[in-house]
């Protein structure tokens, strides 16, 4: 009988967690060290040694031979180099170091990182610096040390480095906001995140067989299948074999690496999945949605399938998002976004609910930025996904809160309701006092924000760097105003009044996904950039600028940097899914419709020989049919590869983004249509590719 594995006895096994550093560090260097990681204290650099020397001795006793500077540049995805432990002493002899200037610094070739212009190609040099408030971990025989990355000059080259400027931010103004209301014993405010993580499991052959999913991560073509979701009968449904066992090993080896995997599921699209973890810190939930994301590609096909995270990989069923849940604690884990019994007199949250809800109003533009992608625009605006007008959902007790706020009327804290389902044998249920809204995409649900837009391969940080510095903003200028008013309680009321009564435009409690709510957002003055060009265009306005400047998360040199590299990513995938759908209709569509019409004509001709009065209409019809769309296929080949070229042709990357959008994927969109209405009239046996029927019921 196979052993069960204990969850307790293997999860954080391979973490050089708290409690590893309590056993084997001397006990100062262990409060200097978790001083660092729990209160944001400075590193003392006088500690690298002793900490490296007992990370390398736990490595090795863990069958590590190497160490990685483990760090996030602007690719999207992580980089790491690897160096033995190896230290040659002579004689034909060995030993294994690791220095705490090895551990602290490291300083891997930045010139073939994106850059946005910040580097020349010739000036290689960057560095790598020490993220002690995120564990070291051990994978594949190394230990990976989660780290920044910097330009020579110092100019942040990755994530991690705004996104700890604006953990750092929102900690100083929360602690602030906090002094004023007699909190003197908490040394810093965390946000949190929990980052729910959908994607798709298919067969690994029909992947190999079809170059778009392949290069792309999507099928660039492909017709309905003659069943979707339309029954519902996926969503939360009997997990496949092959993917139940799939899930199983992905759990063990994340919460060997300390992340606590808890909810999965079937999602609502055939073969479409759902990961969601415990909350935890803002920075150690980036590195490990990065890792988990990793582990699923990795494990795959070990079970015969591949994983795909792309947010729109077939047409006509649901995408997949990464719903990122965000809120605020204390260190000692008091949530500063829970309502409490009475809400009403929760003068703190309602201080800090005004402060999201001013936040996300003044800066949609950012929030939006921060999920686009050439990916996710194939996503937003479907029946599956918030569509790219930001607005948040606040639920019916706090929405009533919100509006005898604004309208001075009188309010009284909502009954809690319970349910009764009529069977003695089953417990009376207590109700929310709200329902959810699937199609929000900033939601409050109970506790925290569920920001529902970001797409399922993003890397989370620029979205919570977002929130981060827009409501740090807002509880500057809340602790400005209290802490120099001589009449704190009228100040605050008012406070909290004026700011919900000028940025209530921006709550939305109905239908996201109706036209209706279009028109209306467009009254309120709402901004709605539908593709990833248009929102990216903003990313460096004034006041965006202003914001992050203000708090150090991003200077101006770095924000240009980055807008660069938003439109040059978006160009190069277009341009390779462009190429892609060219030379599977080139070397593949057509050849095959052509043998299928061939095939048509010899059956023809053969009814005919053996009788000169056989019905040959069904033949004939389909030929002509085929026949013409062979031909507008052509002329849609020949459209797309002439915009193409003149795409290639423009050398500034935005120009070339905005041509994309606006020429190159209509006549993608077209030759689609061409190629998926010669799908359904091909004889299977002579289709290229595996079918979306093929693909998302194989599992």
């Amino acid at each position: 009988m196979e052993k069960m594995t204990r969850v307790s006895d293997i999860f954080a096994s391979e973490v050089f967690s708290e409690d590893v550093m309590r056993e084997r560090l001397p006990k100062e260097v262990y409060k200097s060290l978790l001083n660092t990681i729990a209160r944001g204290g400075e590193l003392d650099a006088s500690i690298a040694d002793v900490v490296a020397g007992a990370m390398k001795d736990w490595a090795i006793e863990h069958g590590a031979t190497h160490f990685t500077h483990w760090f996030q540049p602007l690719t999207g995805v992580t980089a790491e180099k690897h160096d033995a432990f190896l230290s040659p002493v002579g004689n034909g002899k060995a030993i294994m170091e690791f220095s705490g200037k090895e551990l602290i610094r490291g300083e891997p070739d930045a010139s073939s990182f994106p850059s946005g212009g910040l580097r020349a190609t010739f000036e290689a040099r960057g560095y790598t610096a020490w993220d002690p408030a995120s564990y070291a971990f051990i994978k594949d025989g190394s230990l990976y040390i989660p780290t920044a990355f910097c330009s020579f000059g110092g100019e942040a080259l990755d994530t991690k480095t705004p996104l700890l400027r604006s953990m750092d931010a929102i900690s100083a103004e929360g602690l602030r906001i906090l002094r004023l209301f007699g909190d003197s014993e908490t040394k810093r405010v965390v946000s949190n995140v929990g980052a729910e993580q959908e994607y798709f499991l298919i067969d690994s052959e029909d992947f190999k067989k079809r170059r778009d999913l392949y290069f792309c991560g999507r099928t660039l073509f492909g017709a309905p299948a003659v069943k979707g979701q339309e029954l519902d009968d996926h969503y939360f449904g009997i997990l496949p074999t092959r993917v139940s066992a799939f899930m199983k090993e992905l759990d063990l080896e994340l919460w060997k690496l300390g992340i606590a995997s808890k909810t999965k599921h079937n999602e609502a699209a055939p073969a479409q999945h759902e990961l969601a973890p415990i909350f935890t810190s803002t920075n150690i939930a980036v590195d490990q949605n990065l890792l988990t994301m990793e582990y699923m590609r990795k494990l795959a096909p070990k079970f015969g399938m591949e994983c795909l995270l792309a947010e729109k990989p077939f047409e006509g069923i649901n995408g997949s998002g990464k719903h990122n849940n965000w809120s605020i604690s204390t260190d000692s884990g008091r949530n500063l976004l829970k309502p409490g019994k009475h809400p009403a007199e929760n003068k703190q949250f309602l201080l800090i609910l005004a402060a999201v809800i001013r936040a996300v109003d003044e800066y949609q533009d950012l929030l939006r930025i921060s999920a686009a992608t050439a990916g996710n625009d194939c996503r937003l605006g479907g029946h599956e996904a918030p569509p790219a007008i930001i607005s948040i959902f606040l639920g019916e007790e706090l929405e009533t809160l919100v509006n005898s706020i604004v309208d001075g009327s009188a309010y009284s804290d909502a009954e809690r309701k319970y349910m009764s389902l009529g069977i003695p044998s089953l417990p009376t249920i207590r109700k929310d006092t709200t329902d959810r809204n699937r199609t929000s995409p900033f939601a409050f649900t109970g506790n925290k924000f569920e920001f529902r837009m970001v797409g399922s391969s993003q890397n989370i940080a620029l979205a919570n760097i977002v929130i981060n510095t827009a409501v740090a903003e807002s509880l500057s200028i809340f602790a400005d105003a209290l802490e120099e008013t001589l009449d704190f309680d009228g100040t605050l009321d008012a406070l909290i009044a004026d700011t919900l009564r000028r940025h209530g435009r921006i709550l939305f409690s109905g239908n996201s996904y109706s036209q209706e709510w279009e028109a209306e957002a467009a009254r309120r003055g709402l901004s709605n950039f539908k593709t990833a060009p248009e929102a990216y265009a903003h990313f460096t306005d004034e006041k965006n600028i202003a914001l992050f400047g203000k708090f150090g998360v991003m200077s101006e040199t770095e924000m240009r940097s980055r807008r660069e590299i938003f439109f040059e990513s978006y160009r190069k995938i277009k341009n390779i899914e462009a190429r892609v759908m060219l030379e599977m209709t080139v070397r593949d569509i057509i050849p095959a419709v052509s043998k299928y019409i061939g095939s048509l004509t010899d059956s023809i001709n053969s009814r005919l020989t053996f009788s000169k009065t056989a019905n040959i209409s069904a033949e004939r019809d389909i030929i002509e049919k085929l026949s013409n769309l062979l031909s507008a296929t052509y002329e849609a080949y020949n459209a797309l590869e002439l915009s193409e070229k003149v795409a290639i042709s423009k050398t500034d990357c935005e120009e070339a983004a905005f041509y994309y959008k606006s020429s190159v994927i209509p006549r993608m969109d077209a030759l689609r249509k061409c190629v998926d209405a010669m799908e359904v009239l091909t004889a299977r046996e002579y289709w290229p590719i595996p079918t979306y029927g093929d693909i998302t019921f194989r599992v």
